[in-house]
């Protein structure tokens, strides 16, 4: 049984383009799974440009163009209200159309007040979409699920935990606390150097720790020769079927990870499996 979870938070945000969003199935069935509120926001995106950079005819296209955003947002909304009503969750719905600056100032707030907080997934690190994530996963203090589009369901059954012993990992884990008590299964994979391996047995001090909460878990070691950091957190969850990672995110600056790669990066440009994030 999930418990612990109170609020959960979805924000499906729309651009103009119609994509499709994993995000509002997968907190709903979250929300039903904690007996938890859902606080849904279909945020529509706003255009402006300076009238003296454009003619009044453009300005009536952009005009038109945030009117249909606006109108998909609420469509968005309306599905939401219905999904909600027929899963049997309490939910708060708005939908309101913002520039982007404002838009990621409320999400961050909405997020600071949940429990946790579900967004699609953004593979490109120049979307706004991914800025968005960013911005929550950095600023709001609380946990992200990232969902990948294939995965419109909570399913937590079986957790695999990335551990490398840091600060973040341990903040993650704790986040993710009640979702470990709830899974059948939790598997620490702790990836290292081949060194490293030779004299210590990392994880096995969080394996205790989770044994103590009556967590079932049990404890893998993987090191890089075996390839890049993320692709064996991918790979390995796949093969073992688990239905959620919970992983630290961004050990280094954004920036270092954006013009050097890192394993947040790489896990959300390749998101295979929903990620619970925290840093």
């Amino acid at each position: 049984m999930l418990t612990g979870i109170k609020s959960v938070f979805v924000a499906i945000t729309e651009e103009g383009r119609e994509e499709p969003s994993a995000a509002l199935g997968y907190a709903l069935s979250l929300a039903k799974a904690a007996n938890a509120h859902l606080v849904v926001e279909a945020a529509a995106m706003r255009y402006t440009i300076p009238y003296s950079m454009i003619d009044d005819f453009g300005q009536a296209l952009i005009s038109s163009e945030n009117r249909r955003i606006a109108a998909l947002a609420e469509a968005v909304a309306g599905t939401a209200k219905s999904e909600a009503d027929f899963a049997g969750v309490v939910a708060t719905i708005e939908s309101e159309q913002l520039h982007f600056r404002d838009m990621r100032d409320r999400l961050i707030c909405r997020a600071r007040v949940a429990d946790i907080t579900v967004l699609d997934a953004e593979p490109s690190a120049a979307e706004i979409d991914r800025g968005l994530i960013e911005a929550v996963i950095f600023e709001s203090g609380r946990p992200v699920i990232i969902v990948p589009p294939d995965r419109p369901k909570f399913d937590a059954r079986q957790v695999l935990v990335a551990w490398d012993g840091g600060a973040r990992a341990a903040r993650a884990v704790a986040d993710a606390m009640p979702i470990l008590k709830a899974a059948e299964a939790v598997e620490i994979l702790s990836v290292t150097e081949e060194k490293e391996l030779e004299r210590m047995l990392p994880g096995t001090d969080l394996a205790s720790h989770l044994s103590r909460h009556g967590i079932k878990v049990t404890v893998n070691l993987a090191d890089t020769r075996s390839g890049d950091v993320a692709d064996i957190i991918r790979s390995h969850a796949v093969g073992s079927g688990a239905g959620l990672i919970v992983a630290g995110a961004y050990r280094h600056s954004r920036l270092r990870e954006f013009l050097l790669g890192g394993v947040t990066q790489s896990l959300l440009k390749q998101c295979t499996v929903p990620l619970h994030l925290s840093h």
